[in-house]
């Protein structure tokens, strides 16, 4: 069975949530009308309603109850507090997604029947452009088709590939914190160009794009990315000039470590 065959709740509808159910109603995968989405906040959900023709509701069991699919997109300090709240709705027909960071399945499966099935994923908030990078789990209890329902809708917003729980953490700090990551290499390079000269927009527009072509380019000539930088920069020329520059201050190192913070603090909220 596709995905156009099921119905998707969405538990939480914030930044991550949100991003998720746009991605995936803009998409086509799902038909709006077929997506139930619930949250204590009413602003929020009256904006997707409006924009997006979305069932939503602040009732959590409503939303369980008219979904096969439960996506929970809570916060991970208050998902135990949600997970025992919704478990007497969540049958044994339910699948069970969860893109709460740091919390391992074996701490939700704690929460629920023992035959629920549940799978683990972290994508990121580039779902909101169809772009996000997403890394799926399967627990125990999920079955191969479980498994493909997740791929087909993470891979409908973007890239999605099935790991090993035990590097969930490192996911965590790579794909799912990255785009933070980037967008202050995106400000610091469109500064630049303000400082030679080019107006603020025009800056943007090149700094970003650049980053975007750059990524491209690493994703579909499957080659090491110093091979493609080494294609940019040619001998005694401005681009090693630049490059020169980024190695004496350690940017390398400073990319290498916001992943491995990001990953400890992912460990820390699942402990």
């Amino acid at each position: 069975m596709h995905l156009k065959d099921k119905k998707l709740g969405v538990i939480g509808t914030g930044k991550m949530g949100s991003a998720l159910i746009k991605g995936i109603c803009d998409s086509g995968i799902i038909a709006p009308s077929k997506v139930y989405a619930s949250d204590v906040y009413d602003l929020g959900l009256e904006r997707m309603r409006t924009e997006l023709g979305i069932n939503v509701s602040n009732d959590n069991d409503l939303t369980v109850v008219n979904s096969d699919i439960i996506l929970l997109a809570v916060k991970p300090q208050i998902l135990k507090s949600v997970l025992r709240s919704i478990k007497d709705k969540i049958t044994g027909e339910k699948l069970v997604i969860s893109i709460a960071a740091g919390v391992p399945l074996q701490e939700i499966a704690k929460e629920l029947e023992p035959e629920t099935r549940i799978i683990r994923v972290m994508p990121n908030i580039a779902a909101t452009v169809s772009e996000a990078a997403s890394a799926i789990c399967p627990g125990p209890t999920a079955s191969m088709e479980d498994a493909e329902l997740a791929l087909e809708m993470f891979g409908a917003v973007g890239s999605a590939i099935i790991v090993q729980e035990k590097l969930m953490d490192a996911v965590t700090g790579l794909s799912g914190s990255g785009p933070a990551y980037i967008f202050p290499v995106i400000e610091a390079m469109a500064d630049g160009g303000v400082y030679e000269g080019l107006d603020r927009d025009s800056a943007l527009v090149l700094a970003a794009q650049t980053v975007l072509g750059a990524a491209k380019m690493a994703l579909e000539f499957h080659t090491h990315p110093g091979e493609l930088k080494d294609m940019v920069t040619s001998p005694a020329g401005t681009t090693i000039r630049g490059i020169k520059e980024l190695e004496e201050r350690g940017v390398r190192a400073a990319f290498m470590n916001a992943v491995i913070a990001s990953a400890k603090r992912s460990r820390e909220l699942g402990e």
